[in-house]
């Protein structure tokens, strides 16, 4: 009697997860299948953001970053240019970070409301410079401690400025961002010390 309750519990229970589940649902036309998928990514703000090509007249994508622009050499930024901006865009934001460090991800570089043009010079600062993790205010070039690393020249076109005050996280930027980009693009480069 225990044995056969026991077994009709197992069943109601698999059935019950199997409804839960929704394996027993019918699958939909391939027209219902692309509207739901529609309908899920209506609130993704990504669903529009177009593609910006970022390149460097001073490294190759994914190639190495010439020792000028690293905290072994004059530790400057590297010049950076951008295709494809849209018009409508009323301010660039670049954060540069090394996803490699040891302690997880470490950012160089966070400056926004930079004006929508076509590209930045090298040594500059072009706009709103923020705290990085050297506890700096500005640009922190590549310096592993070891290995060779990637650093990533992150480019976010904007639909207005932050005017948010010098000197703020990459986490104050981050979130006023949010909601506002129009197209974004990266290169990446990499540094190791000899």
């Amino acid at each position: 009697m225990d044995r056969k309750a026991g077994t009709i519990f197992l069943v109601f229970l698999l059935a019950a997860l199997l409804v839960l589940s929704g394996c027993t649902e019918k699958e939909g036309t391939g027209e219902q299948d692309e509207k739901r998928e529609f309908q899920d990514s209506e609130g993704d703000e990504n669903v529009n953001i177009r593609d910006i090509r970022v390149f460097s007249d001073a490294f190759e994508p994914k190639g190495m970053i010439p020792k000028k622009y690293t905290c072994n050499g004059e530790n400057v930024n590297p010049s950076l240019g951008f295709e494809g901006i849209p018009e409508e865009a009323k301010s660039l934001v670049l954060i540069m970070d090394d996803p490699d460090a040891p302690m997880g991800t470490f950012t160089h570089w966070v400056i926004w409301d930079i004006e929508p043009v076509a590209g930045i010079e090298e040594d500059s600062i072009p706009g709103v410079e923020g705290m990085n993790d050297f506890r700096k205010i500005g640009y922190g070039g590549p310096c592993p401690p070891s290995g060779t690393h990637r650093y990533f020249f992150r480019v976010y076109a904007l639909d207005k400025k932050l005017e948010i005050k010098a000197g703020a996280g990459r986490k104050d930027v981050e979130n006023a961002m949010i909601g506002h980009i129009l197209a974004e693009g990266e290169l990446v480069g990499k540094y190791g010390k000899a």
